[in-house]
């Protein structure tokens, strides 16, 4: 029980930009509105624009090298 348990990783929220189009939020950290994805181990953003513009490959879980 003396093992140490591993804590997740709290969001890297400085420099954020939409991982498509390379806008960044004006507060410093996402809005509640923008996508978030984990990919290789990577977390990335997407604005809102590019969130709903590429919503249905979002969902069917495509490759974002394929949209």
């Amino acid at each position: 029980m003396d093992e140490e348990t591993d804590q997740p990783d709290r969001p890297d929220t400085d420099g954020v930009v939409c991982a498509r189009c390379g806008v960044a939020p004006d507060a410093g950290t996402p809005p509640a509105t923008w996508v978030c994805s984990v990919e290789n181990g990577d977390r990335r953003y997407l604005c809102d624009a590019c969130g709903r513009a590429h919503l249905r490959a979002i969902e069917g879980r495509l490759d974002p090298a394929w949209w």
